[in-house]
């Protein structure tokens, strides 16, 4: 149908069709279109690549994500493979995005300050009810392999399949610690968040699961709530990690980047100023946080043990001051983990200010103080993530900032800089990383701020 209209239009401006004629063609067209049923595939544009779609490198010009529309490639993807899979329709479409956090590492569980966005890539998840306590789940990133997750008996992990593990923990949370009852289901899902790059592939992934359960067997969480679902899912997978991540991918603003106040989840917004880009690269090397020996895990272990030195409830209540007063009556490398995460906290509310102010300048040297932080007192950083920082670092001059963003050992730089310094970013990426990571390429995205998790009209 929508052929036919463009290929009208495209005779009525040659000359060869008078108007009345080609609004005769028009007309029906459009009034059978309103009498049929939404489906996503009859409104489809051109679907974007393999690569943005499925989450691997994609190209150094990718520009976006799948945007919010119930015919995105996003959930394109995830609506074909359900009907592949299953072979009928879903009952809704959820999304939840993906995040990049400006400033604020590593301070999230030690009740601190972040200032993260929610940007437009996405996991989907198409879902519909079905009869009996199984829950059918296909991955469409994973040519749509599926399992069948038993609500009606104790919730274990997968060894194999590792990546139900995470809508496995969200079946946990609501049904064995929330005591809330899920029916039987079906449902794919899938997206393009880069995955081990430090954008929260593992929470969007969460949270589309949480909104999709919720929406349909309506529990009627609210979204804070929903995202500590999503935490307490991770944390059983085996990443202890702060609220962030979860927090932002179910609140997050179009437009906005979210200050967070991790102890009570308060929060501000603070507007992206005009012609201020979110440039993220990915230096394609991953990261892997789920285990019990991680890093990550590790140096939680180490705040929390400066913590109690102090006797505080967590770092977020020691100041700069204290910690220079006592700093001879900690272990070195506790000194340098407790001092990155106090300095980081005072460095996020001094950004929301410089922000909300339009300082590029400022913003651009406290994030270049948390990457120093990063990778000297935190040692969190990579070869790979410092060449990034200082190549793009040399590009922008002061004209914003560039830092490490998500949990480290590899992962995403992000940089605020004006839009005019987009081109030349991505020319420097492409020409300077592959010399300084042994020939890897680094995969450039600009990212707009975007609206939390939630069902798709």
């Amino acid at each position: 149908k929508s052929r036919t209209v463009l290929e009208s239009m495209s005779c009525f401006n040659s000359g060869r069709l008078p108007l009345v004629l080609v609004i005769l063609c028009i007309v029906p067209v459009l009034i059978s279109s309103a009498a049929v049923p939404f489906s996503p595939s009859a409104h489809r544009p051109a679907l974007a690549s393999r690569s943005a779609v499925h989450g691997s490198p994609a190209p150094l010009n990718l520009r976006g994500g799948s945007g919010e529309t119930a015919y995105s490639p996003v959930t394109e993807n995830v609506h074909s493979s359900f009907k592949k899979v299953f072979g009928t329709e879903p009952a809704m479409l959820c999304i939840a995005p993906g995040r990049v956090n400006l400033i604020g590492e590593h301070t999230d569980y030690n009740d601190g300050f972040v200032m993260p966005c929610a940007i437009d890539f996405h996991m989907a998840a198409a879902i519909s009810p079905c009869d009996g306590t199984t829950f059918e789940v296909a991955a469409a990133d994973f040519n749509g392999q599926k399992v069948e997750i038993d609500l009606s008996k104790p919730m274990v992990k997968d060894e194999k399949a590792t990546w139900s593990n995470y809508v496995r923990g969200v079946c946990k949370v609501l049904q064995e610690d929330k005591g809330l009852k899920l029916k039987g289901a079906k449902m794919a899902i899938g997206g393009n968040v880069p995955q081990g790059g430090g954008l929260s592939s593992s929470a969007a992934m969460e949270m589309a699961t949480a909104t999709a359960l919720n929406a349909l067997n309506d529990l009627k969480v609210g979204p804070k709530e929903l995202a500590l679902v999503g935490q307490s899912a991770e944390h059983w997978v085996g990443c202890n990690c702060g609220i962030m991540d979860q927090f932002i991918s179910a609140l997050g603003e179009k437009g906005q980047a979210v200050c967070i106040d991790c102890r009570d989840l308060s929060t501000r917004n603070v507007a992206i100023p005009d012609g201020v880009a979110v440039v993220i690269v990915n230096s394609n090397k991953k990261h892997q946080l789920a285990g019990l020996d991680s890093e990550y895990n590790t140096r939680r272990q180490q705040c929390e043990d400066a913590a109690r030195h102090f006797a505080v409830t967590a770092l977020r209540d020691v100041s700069s001051e204290t910690l220079a007063a006592h700093a001879s009556e900690l272990e070195p490398e506790t000194l340098k983990r407790a001092r990155h995460v106090i300095t980081e906290n005072e460095r996020v509310l001094q950004a929301v200010e410089a922000l909300r102010a339009g300082d590029l300048k400022q913003m651009g040297a406290l994030m270049k103080a948390s990457h120093l932080s990063m990778r000297d007192d935190f040692e969190i950083s990579t070869p790979e993530i410092n060449a990034l920082v200082e190549i793009i670092d040399g590009v922008i001059k002061g004209e914003g900032g560039v830092r490490l963003t998500g949990a480290g050992f590899g992962g995403s730089v992000v940089c605020l800089t004006p839009h005019s310094n987009v081109e030349a970013i991505r020319a420097a990426v492409a020409a300077e990383y592959p010399k300084r990571s042994g020939g890897v390429e680094g995969t450039v995205f600009v990212c707009t701020p975007h609206q939390g998790a939630h069902v798709l009209n």
